[in-house]
């Protein structure tokens, strides 16, 4: 059976940089309105005032310092809270297919591979743009890749659940390459009025090439040891928003119909059982967590990667070995993982082994274990 190997990954970073004093003063200016536009209510008793942000909050709970979107001004606009995309024609490229692109072009020249190379694509993230067409048979036109697409949404663990079936593709044989992109558009999904979470999403978007291995085309190469996924049902972390909305008679813009979590559960929750599982699939890997030189986590909170890494190797760990990029990047859903590993592998040696790793909402947690080989 061919081996497959992760040959490439590649990038795309959008325009607009929001730090957090900016996000902070935008909610504490709407915080201010909406207080002030129902004071009476609030003095009955009827309504709740809201009460302000704080960056060193933010900063605390999150490690978050800054994130990226792909429109900032609607974003920051204390009447507004969300982005604007203008909308285009069905003749247009779409918004997340363009991402995808963007990304899929720079994975292709990091491989060294062409758009003849791949065939399959798999889009994989946490909410897409549509229904239908499948965004990935889109891209698939765009980049002129022959074979077969389709989408995979498991919220923060799509890139990991989409390399495994990358993966599953090139040891069958149903293909030799495959393109897996992570478009995500987060910050469309992201309750901008809500305090406990309007500081935690960015937008992205990562492309993994995943291939069957040929030593004499190898080029910063990881061969893929390993997968391991785990699903578990919860609430905790849920978006209800979805084609059935219109027939259910209720606010199509409630709060429910966007991004909602019970942080605390999910911290509680989610930490013991990536511990758990990236142990147990070490062990039956025969490794050890000290046997890791990297691990490439989702980047959801600083506060469980700490833990985590913690708990696993019984000490804390320097950036090299649990690298970061929440403190640019923010919680990316399911491409935060991904980034930690394009931007921080260039201190694992040929022989090194390491993990990507995520978990999210689902509960969903993956994790692949691989070795540089080039």
């Amino acid at each position: 059976m061919p081996r497959a190997i992760v040959s490439g990954t590649g990038l795309y970073t959008p325009p607009y940089a929001i730090t957090n004093e900016q996000l902070v003063a935008s909610f504490n200016e709407y915080v201010a309105q909406y207080n002030r536009d129902n004071a009476a209510a609030i003095a009955a008793g009827q309504l709740s005032a809201k009460e302000p942000s704080d960056v060193a909050f933010i900063e605390s709970v999150s490690g978050i310092k800054n994130r990226y979107v792909i429109e900032s001004e609607g974003v920051l606009d204390p009447k507004r809270m969300r982005p604007h995309f203008p909308k285009r024609p069905n003749e247009s490229l779409s918004l997340q297919a363009e991402l995808c692109v963007s990304a899929a072009r720079a994975a292709l020249e990091q491989s060294g591979r062409s758009a003849a190379d791949i065939d399959a694509v798999i889009v994989a993230c946490a909410n897409m743009q549509r229904a239908y067409p499948a965004m990935a048979i889109e891209v698939q036109a765009a980049l002129g890749i022959q074979g077969f697409a389709y989408d995979l949404n498991v919220a923060c663990s799509s890139a990991t659940f989409g390399i495994q079936a990358a993966c599953n593709a090139v040891e069958s044989g149903s293909a030799r390459a495959v393109l897996m992109v992570n478009p995500e558009i987060t910050s469309a999904h992201l309750n901008f009025k809500d305090r406990d979470s309007h500081f935690i999403f960015g937008d992205v978007c990562t492309a993994v090439i995943i291939e069957r291995d040929d030593p004499r085309q190898r080029t910063d190469a990881y061969e893929i040891l390993s997968t391991r996924l785990q699903t578990q049902f919860s609430n905790n972390i849920r978006n209800n928003f979805g084609f059935m909305n219109r027939c259910e008679d209720t606010d199509l813009h409630a709060d429910d119909k966007l991004f909602v979590q019970q942080g605390r559960k999910v911290f509680k929750d989610v930490v013991p059982m990536v511990i758990k599982l990236l142990g147990e699939h070490l062990k039956d890997n025969s490794l050890t967590p000290q046997d890791l030189k990297c691990l490439w986590l989702h980047q959801a909170n600083i506060k469980m990667n700490q833990l985590i890494v913690q708990k696993l190797l019984g000490r804390e760990a320097s950036q090299a070995e649990a690298p970061t990029i929440l403190d640019e990047y923010a919680n990316t859903a399911s491409a935060g993982s991904i980034i930690a590993f394009h931007k921080h592998r260039g201190h694992v040696n040929v022989g090194d082994v390491g993990v990507i790793c995520s978990f999210g909402a689902g509960y969903s947690i993956g994790n692949i274990v691989v070795r540089k080989v080039a």
